[in-house]
C-alpha cells in the first residue's frame, strides 16, 4: 500500500532506471537489522524505482505487510538448503551465545550474494538498465559484497561494526566467545581479495568504532550516518508522569533481549541500592531470553520482589504504554553496537541512561540523559544508582532531558530525513556516471 502522494513521486521519477537495493535482512516487525532493511526498502520505493534483492526467508513478512509497495519488484534469493543446516549447527556449537550463532549462521550471506550477482548479471546481459546499487544489510564490514562487479555506482551501509568488548566485565560477557569474535577478521581478507570496500563509491558509517574499522586508505569515501532511525508517528511524545516522591515510585524501564551482555544484573544492584536508601522504586523489565531466570533469582536474593516486574516480551503498543508510564529508560548493556530502543525512548520524550560505549555513546549525553563510564561493575552500579537518585531529587531537570531527547530525534534520526540524505548521495553518483 503506497502512502498518499507516492504515485506522484513515482510519476516524477519514472524516467530513472531502477536502483538495486540489496538487503539480505529485510522483514517488517522482526526487529534489529531486518527492520533496518525494511525501512530502507518501503520508504525508498515510494520515492524512486527500486529492485529489492533479499532472502526468501523474508518473503512471508514482506508480502503480509500493508506497507509493501505493490508496484515494486522483489527478487527473492533462496539458500535455505544451506542456511537451515548452518543455523542449526551454529545453535549446537554456541547454545548461549547469540553473537556466536549469528557469526556462524551469517556465512550463508556469501552464497546469497553470489546468487544475487548471478541473477542481476543475467538481467544486464539481457539489456536491462539499472542506475546504482545500495547494499544496506548486513551492517558489517565482515560481510563484503561482490555486487560492485555489476559495474554500477555502489553505496554500502550504514555499517555498524568494529566495536571491542570492554575489559573488566567478564560476568556480563561470559556467554561471548572471544575466539569466535576474532573470526570476523577473516572476511576482511576476502574483502581485500574481491575488492568490496575498494570498489565501493560511498561507505556509510554509523559510529566512530566503525569509522576506525575502515582501512585508513578508504576513509575519504566514508559518510557518517546512524544505521537506526525512528518513525515519529509510531513513537509519539507523551507527557512525563507525576514526579517520583514518597508516594510516587520512581519508574525505571528496560526493554531488550535478556542476554548476559545487556547487564541487567548491574541495574538490579543499583535499584537495590536505591531501595536501601529509602527511595520508592519500580523497575519494569520487558523482554525475554536465556538470562531471565538468573535475573529473576538475583532480584529475589536482593529482596526486590515487590520492586521489579518481569513482563516477558510485549507487543509494540504495550511497550509504548510502558514508555509512557516510566520516568526514565535505562539500557545498561556493556556491548551495544546500535541502540534503536534508545531512540524509541527519546522519541517518547523520556530521558535515557546508557553506557558510554558503542552505539549508545553516539546517542546519549547529559542533554538527553546520562552516559555511564565503563570502568568496572562496581563503578557502573554506583553511577547508575547516582543517576537514578538524580531523577528523584531533580525531576524537572530530568523531564527537560526527555523533551530534549524528542527534539534531537526529530532533528537527526527521523527515517524520512535519513532517506532524503541518501537520495542526495544517489543523485550525485548518478550524475557523475
Amino acid at each position: 500500500m503506497n502512502t498518499p502522494g507516492s504515485g506522484a513521486v513515482h510519476e516524477a521519477t519514472n524516467q530513472l532506471a531502477p536502483m538495486v537495493l540489496a538487503a539480505y535482512q529485510c522483514a517488517p516487525g522482526q526487529g534489529s537489522v531486518s527492520q533496518i532493511g525494511w525501512e530502507w526498502f518501503h520508504r525508498l520505493a515510494r520515492r524512486r524505482p527500486v529492485i529489492l534483492v533479499t532472502h526468501v526467508r523474508n518473503r512471508e513478512h514482506i508480502e503480509a505487510s500493508q506497507l509493501r509497495p505493490a508496484d515494486t519488484e522483489i527478487l527473492y534469493i533462496d539458500t535455505e538448503w544451506f542456511a537451515g543446516p548452518l543455523f542449526r549447527m551454529a545453535r549446537k556449537l554456541f547454545p548461549r551465545s547469540e553473537h556466536g550463532v549469528f557469526l556462524v549462521a551469517s556465512l550463508d550471506f556469501f552464497l546469497f550474494d553470489w546468487l544475487a550477482l548471478r541473477v542481476l548479471r543475467r538481467r544486464q546481459s539481457e539489456g536491462e538498465t539499472m542506475s546504482l546499487v545500495h547494499v544496506v544489510t548486513p551492517v558489517t564490514l565482515a560481510a563484503p559484497s561482490a555486487l560492485h562487479r555489476l559495474g554500477l555506482p555502489l553505496v554500502r551501509g550504514p555499517l555498524n561494526c568494529g566495536l571491542e568488548s570492554p575489559k573488566g566485565f567478564s560476568r556480563q560477557l561470559r556467554d561471548e566467545n572471544p575466539w569466535v569474535i576474532r573470526l570476523r577478521e577473516l572476511p576482511k581478507l576476502l574483502d581485500i581479495a574481491i575488492g568490496a570496500t575498494r570498489k565501493a563509491d560511498i561507505l556509510l558509517t554509523a559510529t566512530q568504532a566503525t569509522l576506525m574499522d575502515v582501512p585508513h586508505r578508504h576513509r575519504s569515501k566514508t559518510r557518517m550516518m546512524l544505521e537506526n532511525g525512528i518513525d515519529l508517528e509510531q513513537f509519539p511524545a507523551t507527557a512525563w508522569p507525576p514526579a517520583p516522591s514518597a508516594n510516587q515510585a520512581l519508574r525505571v524501564l528496560f526493554v531488550g533481549r535478556m542476554i548476559a551482555l545487556k547487564a541487567v544484573d548491574m541495574l538490579l544492584d543499583a535499584v537495590a541500592g536505591l531501595k536501601r536508601s529509602g527511595i520508592k522504586v519500580e523497575l519494569i523489565l520487558v523482554g525475554d531470553g536465556p538470562a531471565r531466570a538468573n535475573w529473576e533469582e538475583l532480584a529475589k536474593s536482593l529482596m526486590l520482589d515487590e520492586s521489579v516486574r518481569f513482563t516477558g516480551a510485549l507487543a509494540r503498543d504495550d511497550v509504548q504504554q510502558e514508555m509512557s508510564a516510566c520516568h526514565v529508560f535505562c539500557l545498561p548493556s556493556v556491548r551495544e553496537s546500535g541502540g534503536a530502543v534508545l531512540l524509541e525512548a527519546m522519541a517518547s520524550a523520556r530521558p535515557v541512561i546508557a553506557m558510554n560505549h558503542g552505539g549508545p555513546a553516539e546517542l546519549v549525553d547529559d542533554e538527553v540523559g546520562r552516559a555511564i563510564r565503563l570502568q568496572d561493575p562496581a563503578q557502573v552500579i554506583a553511577e547508575l544508582e547516582h543517576a537514578l537518585k538524580e531523577v528523584v531529587t531533580q525531576p524537572e531537570a530530568w523531564a527537560r532531558r526527555g523533551s530534549r531527547g524528542r527534539e534531537r530525534v526529530e532533528l537527526f534520526y527521523d527515517w524520512e530525513q535519513k532517506i532524503t540524505s541518501a537520495e542526495a548521495i544517489y543523485k550525485k553518483l548518478e550524475h557523475d556516471v
